[in-house]
């Protein structure tokens, strides 16, 4: 599953959405994580209510599951959201490396019911008919 990163120094999630300078974007599994790609943002990031800025990372990170930020306005998370992209807010700038460890960790157990559905992102879902049974 593809994780986004929203950061200034490429290290920590220390960024706002909208004012992030790079994104940076891993494949984790429960197994192992890797580093994909590191796109970076130039312009006037900090101008409130300019939401042209989104467009271009919200294209960029289409294809995650996640998204971890420091911080994202309103209409950032609804069209991140709307991509079916769990937002995560860090409380603090926290290393990319502790958090994909943590995540890892989480993926190996019993993943909580959003983690599960992330994880499928941009799969194709498949039913087993055979295992359902009809009480009624």
């Amino acid at each position: 599953m593809k994780i986004a990163f929203a950061t200034q120094d490429l290290k920590r999630v220390d960024a706002h959405f909208g004012w992030a300078k790079n994104i940076a974007i891993y494949e984790v599994s429960p197994e192992e994580h890797h580093f994909l790609e590191a796109i970076q943002f130039d312009g006037d990031l900090q101008e409130d209510g300019n939401e042209d800025k989104l467009a271009p990372k919200l294209e960029v990170i289409k294809d995650c599951a996640i998204l971890y930020v420091a911080a994202i306005g309103g209409s950032g998370a609804a069209r991140v959201v709307a991509q079916n992209i769990h937002p995560i807010k860090v409380q603090e700038p926290e290393a990319i490396s502790d958090i994909l460890v943590k995540l890892q960790a989480v993926l190996a157990g019993t993943p909580p019911p959003w983690l599960r559905k992330a994880l499928h992102k941009g799969k194709e879902r498949q039913f087993d008919f055979a295992e359902e049974t009809d009480n009624g």
